[in-house]
């Protein structure tokens, strides 16, 4: 089974609550799950999946509590090819910047050399009430390609 590091940037607690969701979907699975509120790039292990859940706040930025690790990602450039990562951007579409923290940060994970397992999930709050039951049905789609 894979071993998974979920990175969560969050704002108001949404994130959180859909990186749990989908830990305990994962753990239930058979894969090992390690939640990071506060991550750092020595954290990170290329030999595990990489599962980042962010909202977006401001004008499209990253939130304050991932800002560190996105900033360590942009500014030493690790060499990222081999790393495998799904990523769910969570946003507001009345924004002009709708979902711009995943998307920032998937681009940004792909300059890099990492490779999306599938397309980002974009959850919008003005459609989606529970962005976590979203969450769910779209990691049951690729589950089995861990």
């Amino acid at each position: 089974m894979a071993q998974i590091d979920i990175v969560v940037g969050t704002v108001y607690g949404a994130a959180m609550l859909v990186a749990e969701t989908l830990a305990a979907q994962l753990e239930q699975a058979g894969h090992g799950c390690q939640v990071y509120e506060e991550a750092e790039l020595a954290d990170l292990d290329a030999s595990r999946f990489l599962l980042v859940i962010t909202a977006t706040t401001g004008q499209g930025d990253i939130p304050p509590n991932l800002q560190p690790l996105a900033t360590a990602l942009a500014d030493r450039a690790p060499y990222m090819k081999g790393w495998r990562y799904a990523l769910v951007a969570m946003g507001d579409s009345s924004y002009e910047h709708f979902c711009g923290a995943g998307r920032h940060l998937d681009a940004l994970l792909q300059e890099l050399g990492a490779s999306p397992l599938l397309p980002r999930l974009e959850i919008d709050a003005t459609v989606d009430d529970e962005p976590e039951t979203v969450a769910l049905a779209w990691l049951n789609g690729w589950l089995n390609k861990l």
